[in-house]
């Protein structure tokens, strides 16, 4: 190879650094502008994954065989584990649901997803010697991209969603609004709201101590149809047991959705007079598609997350993830067409 070559290869190198740099900084300003964008989680992915691939490179270079295997080693046995466990994973999740929550469909949504992982690989074994070749080449390439648009589309959503946990809001509020999310025995706050309630109260009595002012504090939720009193005015009366000065709270008692609570509270915030400063708790795995909502009805508010148990967690961010994918059906349907024209010529070659 000549030194003209060499200089090249190096050149291209070095430049390939700027993949990740662009990337981030396109990142970094759309980010601070909004959110909740969904395809700031690529431009993310784009700076994390060449930025993983720029050390990788520069690992290479060094030609220490020792360092390099070993860090394939370690990337193989990691992928590899994940891969095997991850049914068992679902399902044991699924079991801790079931154990410890109520057995409705939205709480097993992990135990279905383990036992189709298992099932999924015996059923192709079973069922593609059944078809013929161009028949078996059609629906296998018909699953498998659609399963695999679905997966890069909850890859996304993951990022973005985790993201959004590190938003710390500045502590110069005017409005904390908390969202309902229903009662128990028709006028007790449950332990899932006690903790979006504490977690409004803590930032409120940071804001207080480090700054000495008051935020009004909106308790959001309607009533249902099993409750005696409205979620707000019970969060309301919760929050004044716990020390919060009556004056300083407003219970909104019209909501039935998260976009109603965005919006009544909205309402109310334009009605009075002075800065409009505003975020909102919820829990952590809802907080992400709370602040679209938000920000749907025009209200520029973050959000901050109440802990949530952990067990909880992942059916959870299915359910979030399944509201936010059904929003864009014009761009699935798009694709589905695409992925249905690739099985298509697929199998006219398995014809030839």
């Amino acid at each position: 190879m000549s030194n003209d070559e060499i200089n090249l290869i190096t050149l291209v190198l070095k430049l390939i650094w700027l993949v990740p740099v662009i990337s981030f900084v396109i990142f970094f300003f759309r980010y601070r502008h909004n959110k909740v964008k969904l395809v700031d989680g690529i431009w993310f992915n784009i700076f994390f994954y060449s930025t993983l691939l720029c050390i990788g490179i520069g690992i290479i270079q060094t030609q220490n065989e020792q360092l390099i295997y070993g860090i394939a080693a370690i990337i193989a046995f990691i992928l590899i584990l994940l891969f095997i466990s991850q049914a068992f994973l679902w399902i044991w999740n699924g079991i801790l649901m079931w154990k410890r929550e109520s057995h409705t469909l939205a709480n097993t949504l992990t135990l279905i997803i383990g036992i189709a992982l298992l099932v999924d690989p015996i059923l192709v074994r079973i069922i593609d010697p059944l078809f013929s070749k161009p028949v078996s080449v059609f629906f296998t390439t018909l699953v498998d991209f659609t399963l695999l648009y679905i997966l890069l589309w909850a890859y996304n959503f993951l990022t973005v969603a985790l993201l959004y946990q590190f938003n710390r809001p500045k502590l110069n509020q005017d409005y904390i609004i908390i969202l309902g999310a229903g009662l128990m025995k028709g006028d007790q706050v449950t332990p899932l709201l006690a903790a979006r309630i504490n977690r409004g109260l803590e930032f409120y009595q940071q804001q207080l101590a480090k700054t000495g002012k008051q935020a009004t504090i909106i308790f959001s939720g309607g009533q249902g149809p099993d409750e005696t009193i409205p979620e707000g005015q019970a969060m309301l009366e919760y929050a004044l047991q716990q020390g919060f000065p009556a004056e300083q709270g407003i219970a909104e008692t019209h909501s039935a959705t998260t976009y109603e609570n965005m919006r009544n509270s909205k309402e109310i915030i334009d009605q009075r007079p002075g800065s409009h400063n505003t975020i909102f708790v919820s829990n952590n795995y809802h907080t992400y598609r709370a602040a679209r909502m938000a920000r749907q009805v025009g209200l520029n508010a973050d959000g901050i997350g109440a802990k949530t148990s952990w067990f909880f967690i992942p059916d959870a961010l299915i359910r979030e993830y399944i509201a936010i994918f059904l929003k864009y059906k014009k761009t699935h349907i798009f694709f589905f067409i695409l992925i249905l024209l690739w099985a298509s010529v697929l199998t006219w070659g398995s014809l030839q």
